[in-house]
């Protein structure tokens, strides 16, 4: 679909509108694979606010993508750094910040089409968990790895057990491990694989497509009966995320994990095989 219109050009982001009521919502830091600093939080955070105003005739999809070949690897490695030297109330704020975001996009009021190329680690496994319907590469890996660097998946916990269960996003949580793309399929993380010979922007076209056979306000209506169905984390909740990272991220452990990380090591409790 062609661009019609730029929305939004930011330091790390941008909104287009494309043709019948699609908007486009592009991660775009490609040189650094699109990972969270506190720049594109910020973008995250005014945008998908902005958007979400808009009517139902207006705006009936909003496509979720990454440029380049990454859709989002996490945290910036600079943005890690300045966390880990923030004071504890820095540090929480900045939690909450990055859990609204999750939660504005988990609560967007028109359906929201996530794909995904390469990975989507940390914030980017968030930002899927957050959409309804994602749409992958067969090749795109993903991971919640943040306790191997001795941190906790804390603010996207909420949303991935809300999209995974618990039974699913426990041991990836626990674990930190990385699951392909067909694994996250099964799971329920991945909803399409993007078929042999395709390309994802192909892929999911044919997605918005079949999104925009609905009627613009009944499907408005029925994202909401889906999120009183399957409520969105309350206000503590959010708060006790918020203060579990920042609490953790000045411990002996996690400040030994980031320095492995930063040094390209692995973390002194890994276990070889």
């Amino acid at each position: 679909m062609a661009v019609q219109e730029l929305i939004f050009k930011g330091e790390r982001l941008r909104v287009e509108r494309l043709p019948y009521g699609v908007f486009r919502l592009v991660l775009a830091r490609p040189e650094l694979r699109n990972a969270f600093d506190a720049v594109m939080i910020g973008e995250l955070l005014q945008v998908l606010s902005d958007l979400a105003t808009r009517p139902s005739k207006e705006l009936r999809v909003l496509l979720l993508v990454g440029e380049g070949k990454t859709f989002c690897a996490g945290a910036d490695l600079d943005y890690m750094r300045a966390q880990a030297l923030n004071s504890a109330e820095e540090n929480e704020a900045d939690a909450r910040r990055l859990g609204m975001v999750f939660h504005r996009l988990a609560a967007f009021p028109a359906p929201v089409l996530c794909g995904i190329q390469g990975a989507a680690i940390g914030g980017g496994f968030g930002l899927a968990a957050c959409a309804d319907i994602v749409v992958a590469d067969p090749d795109a890996v993903f991971a919640l790895s943040e306790v191997r660097l001795g941190l906790l998946p804390a603010v996207i916990s909420p949303f991935v057990v809300r999209k995974l269960g618990l039974a699913q996003a426990a041991p990836l949580m626990l674990s930190g491990r990385r699951l392909g793309a067909p694994e996250a399929n099964v799971c329920g993380l991945v909803q399409a694989l993007v078929p042999a010979e395709t390309s994802l922007e192909v892929a999911l076209q044919a997605h918005v497509l079949e999104l925009l056979q609905a009627g613009p306000e009944a499907t408005r209506r029925t994202k909401t009966l889906l999120l009183r169905e399957v409520p969105l984390p309350d206000p503590d909740l959010a708060a006790f995320t918020a203060h579990a990272i920042a609490e953790i991220r000045s411990t002996p452990e996690a400040q030994a994990g980031l320095a492995a990380f930063f040094a390209k090591e692995s973390a002194p409790w890994m276990v070889q095989p």
